[in-house]
């Protein structure tokens, strides 16, 4: 149950308007729609470049999901930044716990990307096509510096959210955009590299951009954290620990359905086709589920306002209504094969196949922003267990789908891909809101007795 903060009289402040929580999701969602174009901007140019084919299958059935898995371990600390940092002494022991397991995820990715770990990762768990191996291992070589940049970042962001900084996470997600994009036209110009070699150079050096970025942005919100009293509860180990186990799980587990999905797309019909269209149909809906991703952390930073749940949930209703929409649409208009043919420059073959797929995940914006609004009451109440279990139903949803594709080999395997994620985020969305019911209810009977 989550603990009220000492708070001026119920006459004297306002409860949360939804106002107030779009001032803070704004930045917030500009800068995960910001990240949420580096897919498909990498895409496009992988299309336009020699191998295009091979290139998109090698990044997205290959690199990109086991650069997110090996990365797991950190991603959430910018929720445990964003709810815990509040003196300098929580900020140096979440940077030292950073700097160990990002430490430890660095050498893991040189194993895999250097050693024949790989051989046993893409040609016997994966069992992609042959011909994506090679471009695959070259490209995560290539990625080695993502997880100490992404570890970094996403430390500093939570600093500058809890500070009232959102604004500088829109700054630093342009930072990366300009600098990938300078690699990227670089590339594209030069016109003789493989669409694998540009796109994770690409990569590598914006994360690493942006990371600097955080560094620097973030300086004032430690000079009045060191300039702050000491908090009542000092963090400890055990307390964070405690914490952050169960949040750590919860992304290891989802991203474990990305090499699923490839390893059963590469086992059903059309495996190099569906391998290749997956990255960017799977950026196309990335694109307007980073909305819903903003969302967690506006939650988890308003919900010590006076009576935030009101507006809360009606901010969530209109964002998962608006987003959805948009995919929708581009679903049952020209305007998806336009921006499949004409943005990510797709090739003809590969066009059915993504505007079908868009179809099963046109829903998926709306599912990512419930789960967004009960995962943020989770982790503000420190209740994280629930988010742990919720990816499990996800993942357990997820399997089944795609067992299913391999058992009937009926369809290309990009459609239960799609399937499986909408269907998977959906079971998880309800697993979160039961789990999440006591503690919303909690801080509605905190805001009462006041």
């Amino acid at each position: 149950m989550p603990t009220p903060p000492a708070v001026a009289s119920p006459r004297t402040r306002p409860p949360l308007a939804l106002p107030d929580v779009t001032a803070v999701w704004a930045p917030l969602a500009a800068s995960w729609m910001l990240m949420g174009l580096e897919l498909p901007v990498v895409s496009a140019v992988m299309a336009r470049l020699p191998q295009p084919e091979v290139s998109l299958a090698a990044y997205g059935g290959v690199v990109f999901p086991t650069a997110l898995i090996i990365e797991s371990p950190i991603i959430m600390l910018l929720a445990a930044s964003t709810a815990l940092v509040r003196d300098i002494q929580a900020y140096r022991l979440v940077r030292r716990f950073m700097f160990i397991t990002a430490g430890s995820l660095v050498a893991l990715h040189a194993l895999v990307a250097f050693t024949p770990l790989f051989d046993v990762l893409a040609g016997h768990l994966l069992a992609v096509p042959p011909e994506t191996r090679e471009p695959a291992r070259i490209g995560l070589r290539l990625m080695l510096p993502w997880v100490i940049a992404i570890a970094l970042r996403r430390t500093e962001q939570g600093v500058l959210i809890r500070s009232g900084r959102p604004h500088a996470l829109t700054i630093g997600t342009a930072v990366r955009l300009v600098s990938e994009s300078a690699v990227l036209a670089g590339g594209l110009a030069y016109g003789r590299l493989p669409g694998i070699v540009v796109g994770t150079s690409a990569v590598a050096c914006g994360v690493m951009c942006e990371a600097l970025y955080a560094g620097i942005a973030v300086r004032p919100a430690l000079r009045e954290l060191r300039a702050a009293p000491p908090a009542a509860q000092p963090l400890t180990l055990r307390a964070f620990m405690r914490f952050y186990l169960p949040l750590m799980m919860t992304p290891l587990i989802s991203f474990l359905a990305m090499p699923l999905g490839a390893a059963a797309m590469s086992r059903m019909p059309r495996p190099l086709e569906s391998l290749a269209a997956w990255p960017v149909l799977s950026g196309a809906s990335f694109t307007m589920r980073s909305l819903g991703f903003a969302h967690n952390e506006v939650v988890v930073s308003q919900l010590d306002r006076w009576r935030p749940v009101p507006a809360l949930r009606r901010f969530t209703v209109l964002l998962s209504i608006g987003s959805s929409a948009v995919l929708l649409f581009a679903a049952a208009t020209p305007v998806g094969l336009a921006w499949f043919a004409g943005v990510s420059a797709l090739p003809p073959a590969l066009l059915p196949l993504a505007v079908g797929g868009l179809w099963w995940l046109a829903l998926s914006p709306a599912t990512t922003a419930w789960q967004s609004y009960w995962q943020g009451a989770l982790v503000h109440s420190r209740s994280t267990r629930g988010v742990t279990e919720s990816v499990v139903v996800l993942l357990a949803v997820t399997a089944a789908v795609l067992a299913a594709g391999v058992a009937w080999q009926g369809a290309p395997g990009v459609y239960f891909a799609a399937a499986g994620m909408l269907l998977g985020g959906a079971a998880q969305a309800v697993w979160l809101g039961i789990r999440a019911r006591d503690t919303l209810r909690a801080v509605v009977a905190r805001d009462s007795e006041r």
